[in-house]
């Protein structure tokens, strides 16, 4: 799946994945080395995610029901807690450096492409 910042004409991964079963949406980056640029993780019906035992830091956009970003947070390093108080309906695990690069702030469109 890609993963487009309409607003800004800018693509923040071309090959996303998105966590559909329960196990999927647990482990989510677990165990991983480190997360490539261009790649994602999309966890749908999130408005948390935690990076406990994760190894790199991670890129989080949290977006409503309309896809419009309502939280960023960059380069979240390992074992912390990141939550939306807002309406986050749908979480995007991002590389480190991937919302500065394609300027992802609060109110971007967000569109996701299946590829």
């Amino acid at each position: 799946m890609k993963v487009i910042n309409h607003s800004k004409g800018s693509v923040l991964a071309d090959n996303a994945t998105i966590a559909t079963s329960f196990m999927s949406r647990i482990k989510g980056l677990l165990g991983r080395a480190g997360i490539a640029k261009g790649e994602g993780l999309i966890i749908a019906e999130c408005g948390s995610i935690h990076t406990f035992f994760m190894n790199f830091p991670i890129d989080v956009i949290f977006l409503n029901y309309q896809h419009t970003v309502v939280k960023v947070k960059k380069a979240v390093t390992p074992f912390r807690l990141v939550d939306c108080p807002f309406t986050g309906s749908i979480t995007i695990e991002l590389p480190p450096g991937t919302i500065d690069a394609s300027r992802t702030d609060v109110g971007d469109y967000i569109e996701l492409q299946i590829a």
